[in-house]
């Protein structure tokens, strides 16, 4: 699986980074976005160093993808939002700003205005919280 040593969601998937983990498997990693747009941002990656959706290998990509359905769900289910902002970018100009493939899942309440990105540090314990809420129902 490739790896790099300066991104930093591969520094997270190693561990040596701390992350807020909601769920992972063989292929992907689930955590809270320290910087949310919304409470319950999320996001998925996938643990394969890939820069983007053009160069994403299929199976990685289906196990994201995958991921995405069932982490919307849970967040459905723990949180209910009145919809779920799903992004991905690709390319600096498009927004991207860490070069590993990631998709965000935001919650979003009727008439609330939010951007793709947060840009103020979450609380940990709110955080934590919130993908204990996601974690649970994901379990159900």
């Amino acid at each position: 699986m490739p790896v790099s040593t300066n991104c930093i969601f591969c520094k997270l998937i190693r561990g040596e980074i701390p992350s807020i983990k909601v769920h992972e498997d063989a292929q992907t990693l689930t955590f809270m976005d320290v910087r949310p747009a919304s409470p319950g941002h999320t996001l998925v990656i996938t643990k394969a160093h890939t820069p983007n959706l053009l160069e994403i290998a299929e199976t990685d990509l289906l196990a994201v993808t995958l991921a995405v359905q069932r982490t919307a769900q849970a967040i459905q289910k723990a949180l209910a939002p009145d919809g779920i902002r799903v992004n991905q970018f690709n390319g600096a100009a498009a927004g991207q700003t860490v070069f590993h493939y990631h998709v965000h899942l935001i919650p979003t309440q009727e008439g609330q205005r939010i951007g793709a990105h947060g840009r103020d540090q979450a609380d940990t314990q709110q955080l934590e919280a919130l993908a204990a809420q996601i974690r649970a129902a994901l379990e159900s």
